[in-house]
């Protein structure tokens, strides 16, 4: 009797399992879903259907010494690009500049100021530490109302949905350009990083850091 109601226990106990698995499959993609198909119909991929927008904001993605990675050279061109196409006026960088002798904004601005990029026009976020905080601070520290997010096609979705949540008029644009390292493996990240970006939103999280505002209307603070 008492191995009878064991294995009864056990059955039980596989069948909660199996629904509760069940519901965070079904969650998991289904955010996912939402998250692609809320922010998809507002992301480009030819230059010339992207709206007119006062800024562009580029993503930081990693440097090396004084060279960007793969992944941040094509943001930055098709930053440039949709700067020399009056697409946008100015040109926000926001990045990671939190480790000594590692900081991708001086890189990022002495490309953009290399290809042409008037450096009245360039306004620089060192505290953009993710996707989340970037945006949020483009919002709240910088006044950006209206923005172009460029970014790599896997992860231009969420950074649109993420805009649009926090209150900026969000448009994106794929900077594919060629293969990249890994891309694969940030692809299936980008599925956990879409959770969290909704957790983010949904608690409201602040960054690490915010500082004294930055009007994206007002004086550059590009610095030599």
């Amino acid at each position: 009797m008492k191995f009878v109601n064991i294995k009864k226990s056990l059955k039980r106990n596989r069948k909660k399992i199996f629904i509760l698995s069940m519901i965070v499959f079904v969650l998991f993609f289904g955010i996912n879903y939402h998250v692609k198909y809320t922010a998809n119909k507002k992301c480009y991929k030819n230059i010339k259907n992207v709206p007119f927008c006062e800024v562009g904001i580029v993503l930081g993605a990693g440097v090396r010494g004084d060279t960007p990675s793969k992944y941040l050279e094509d943001r930055l061109d098709a930053a440039i690009n949709l700067y020399k196409n009056n697409k946008v006026q100015k040109l926000l960088l926001t990045g990671d500049n939190g480790r000594k002798n590692y900081n991708e904004l001086i890189v990022m601005k002495h490309y953009c100021f290399r290809n042409g990029v008037d450096t009245t026009k360039i306004y620089l976020d060192y505290a953009g530490f993710d996707t989340y905080s970037s945006l949020y601070r483009a919002k709240q520290i910088f006044k950006v109302e209206k923005a172009i997010i460029v970014s790599q096609n896997y992860h231009i979705d969420r950074a649109v949905f993420i805009g649009t949540r926090l209150g900026i008029d969000s448009y994106g644009f794929a900077a594919d350009s060629g293969s990249y390292n890994n891309y694969r493996k940030n692809v299936i990240r980008e599925y956990m990083a879409v959770i969290k970006s909704v957790f983010d939103i949904t608690i409201k999280r602040k960054p690490k850091y915010l500082g004294e505002p930055v009007s994206i209307k007002g004086v550059s603070n590009y610095t030599k």
